[in-house]
């Protein structure tokens, strides 16, 4: 061998070496809350890492072999991912929360967690809004405190739809093809054959790691099934009716059936919304299959049942006309289980006297399981009486649905230059994986000047990102020169920055600030105290109505008045909620109470000194002090315009008379102290109280042991 070609053989070795250590890390989806480890994956390419949206795996795959061979050599890069390698060892070998608090069988507890879409990172797009943003960060608390769960879920070929606004701000959802090869999945090598009506759809189950937490992901575009078969999983939410139950059998009969080819027994069966109630379904049919007297199946299937509904909003539960029903459904009646078609049916029924009554899931749901909650305590009380005739009951209390509130995983979505200044004024382990953590009752010792230019500088940082995505939104959809030009000039580094993004849905009344055009802009017109407003969001693809929410915005977006000091981003993801709930001084948020169900993008912002403004609606009510952010409206209305209306006066009050004051008043040293104790106000009420951390506490002492108690005694 010449010395030329062994050189060429050891650079290759060491291209590969350090190719494979690096996809190591990748290979678990714990690199998406480890700051530490995106820097490093960064660090690669930084221009490749944005170009992939933060894809560790394509970035590696696509970096220039004379660039790996460079960072082979680097001894910077080498010892930065040596550490990067120890805190994941070490936090897969460290003792949890659960393994130190939970005693005797209550350790052998094995949860199985199924939901439609998990929201774990936006460069793995398998997810669409709030519900999937919930089971991701559902996910990174349970394996940060060790509770034994098992994730199951959809694997979608083309995701959710990607947003592109076009000029005259009507929306065109874009759906790409994704390579599986570029996602950190592993092919478990089990094929699954599904029940769907008649007939028989196979699923290949696909295994991802989240941390310490296994998540089993279904596909049916194999070569077993049919074209039309081969579909059920390209789109998420995507179809129609007939896509979507025969998404739900692959969910919740598929997932049971791979859980039993994988040899895991769970105790728990937490159903996350009325997707996966076909699970408690298929249970129940197999031990009647097996023999077992019909009311005794059913109190086993219900005993280790756990549901969380997610929507105070009628049209939110899937609801199948009985004819579909039946076509889906009737092979769990027979002699085999002796159940009749019209007992099937019955099942999921919310009128047992109509036999054309439709079949909800969110019915299918509540019978199967024993326990059952909603996200917020107010939501609670609204599910009670949703479902009090389902119950039979008159007084809504007796009711039993009770509510775990939800929260966030703060390690996901905190903006790493804050870190720091945790590290330093809390304490050095403030986001140690406990349940009843909360280091955050000492905000009050940051120093405000010291909080407040921290403030200032991802307000700036926000700023930058918006300008950059508005110049590439301008230039993608051949915009004149003149609005590249705003584009890149849009928005004020040292203007109040409010926020709204979440999904374009009507009830969250994206549109309301505009409701007194003339007042919005004598207001925002202002010289010495000027305001700015930076808008994202997605309506579903079939939501008309929400689209047009969009496009109205758009539309005042571009008036006099309103030009450069109101921005709208498109593509709503991960990437982009992270920058704006960091980012911005205050979270607008206001739908039509009390059809919020909790709206965890309102304890985001708290993380970083962000305050709330939002109808007393969802979670905030729980939070709300009169000292930590700002509650609109109070009086309730029967017509949507007289609300519409109180609201935005409200708003507006509240912004000329509290907000702009307060956040423009400073010493002499530049500090708004007013702002910054609101500031601190905001982090000590939210931050703990409502994280992940927290609701998972919640859901294993009040719902997952206590299922895995009842569930052994059956």
């Amino acid at each position: 061998m010449t010395k030329a070609a062994q050189t060429k053989r050891q650079q290759q070795a060491s291209i590969q070496q350090i190719a494979d250590q690096l996809c190591d890390i990748a290979s678990n989806f714990w690199w998406t809350w480890n700051s530490s480890a995106q820097r490093l994956f960064a660090a690669i390419d930084p221009m490749l890492w944005e170009a992939t949206e933060r894809n560790p795996l394509q970035t590696i795959k696509q970096a220039p072999d004379h660039r790996l061979l460079t960072l082979a050599s680097d001894e910077a890069f080498l010892k930065n991912l040596k550490a990067v390698q120890k805190q994941f060892a070490d936090y897969m070998k460290s003792k949890t929360w659960f393994d130190r608090t939970v005693k005797g069988k209550d350790k052998k507890a094995r949860i199985a967690y199924f939901c439609a879409e998990f929201a774990i990172h936006e460069s793995f797009p398998i997810y669409s809004g709030g519900l999937g943003v919930l089971a991701g960060d559902h996910l990174k608390s349970a394996s940060d405190l060790g509770i034994p769960l098992t994730a199951v879920g959809l694997m979608y070929r083309h995701g959710y739809y990607r947003q592109e606004i076009e000029a005259d701000g009507s929306t065109k959802a874009v759906y790409p093809e994704y390579d599986f090869n570029d996602f950190p999945i592993e092919d478990t090598g089990i094929i699954v054959p599904v029940p769907v009506g008649r007939r028989r759809i196979h699923a290949k189950v696909w295994l991802a790691k989240v941390g310490r937490i296994e998540a089993y992901l279904l596909d049916t575009d194999i070569e077993e099934n049919t074209p039309k078969d081969r579909e059920i999983t390209h789109f998420l939410y995507g179809g129609d009716n007939e896509t979507r139950i025969r998404q739900e059998l692959i969910l919740g009969v598929g997932g049971t059936l791979a859980l039993q080819a994988l040899d895991i027994e769970p105790t728990v069966y937490h159903l996350n919304e009325g997707h996966a109630a076909f699970n408690g379904l298929h249970r129940f049919s197999e031990l009647l299959k097996e023999g077992v007297p019909s009311e005794e199946a059913m109190e086993t299937v219900r005993a280790g049942g756990c549901f969380t509904t997610h929507t105070p909003v009628p049209a939110g539960h899937d609801r199948f006309d009985v004819k579909m029903a039946r076509k889906y459904l009737s092979q769990y009646a027979g002699e085999d289980t002796g159940l009749s078609v019209n007992d099937v049916l019955q099942l999921g029924s919310e009128d047992l006297d109509n036999k054309n009554a439709p079949f909800c899931m969110t019915v299918l749901a509540l019978n199967f399981c024993e326990r059952a909650n909603g996200v917020a305590e107010l939501h609670g009380d609204t599910s009670r009486r949703m479902w009090i005739d389902h119950f039979g009951l008159s007084d809504p209390d007796e009711v039993p649905i009770g509510h775990v509130t939800n929260g966030i995983h703060s390690q996901t979505w905190l903006a790493p230059e804050i870190e720091p200044l945790y590290t330093k004024y809390l304490k050095p382990n403030w986001a140690s994986p406990n349940a009843d953590s909360d280091w955050w009752k000492k905000a009050d010792k940051i120093p405000a000047d010291v909080l407040w230019n921290t403030r200032k500088m991802l307000r700036t940082r926000l700023i930058r990102f918006v300008r950059e995505r508005l110049v590439q939104q301008a230039i993608k959809h051949g915009q004149p020169l003149e609005d590249i030009v705003t584009a890149q000039t849009m928005l004020d580094e040292n203007t109040l920055t409010i926020g709204f993004a979440r999904r374009f849905a009507t009830y969250k009344r994206a549109p309301l600030i505009f409701h007194d055009m003339k007042r919005l802009k004598a207001i925002i017109a202002s010289t010495d105290r000027p305001v700015q407003f930076v808008f994202a969001g997605k309506a579903h693809p079939a939501d008309k109505d929400g689209q047009k929410y969009l496009q109205q915005i758009v539309e005042f977006s571009k008036q006099p008045g309103f030009r450069g000091r109101i921005a709208v981003i498109e593509n709503y993801d991960m990437q982009v909620g992270r920058m704006l709930t960091s980012g911005v001084d205050v979270w607008l948020n206001n739908p039509l109470r009390p059809m919020e169900a909790s709206g965890t993008s309102g304890m985001k912002p708290p993380l970083h000194g962000g305050i709330n403004c939002s109808i007393l609606d969802g979670w905030w009510p729980e939070s709300y002090n009169k000292k930590n952010g700002y509650a609109i409206g109070g009086k309730q209305f029967d017509k949507q315009s007289e609300q519409d209306t109180y609201d935005a006066n409200s708003f507006y009050d509240i912004l000329e008379k509290q907000m702009l004051p307060t956040f423009y008043k400073t010493n002499k040293e530049g500090v708004a102290t007013k702002w910054v104790d609101m500031m601190e106000a905001s982090m000590k009420t939210v931050c703990a109280q409502f994280s992940t951390h927290r609701m998972l506490g919640d859901y294993t002492s009040q719902y997952y042991l206590p299922a895995h108690r009842d569930a052994l005694k059956k």
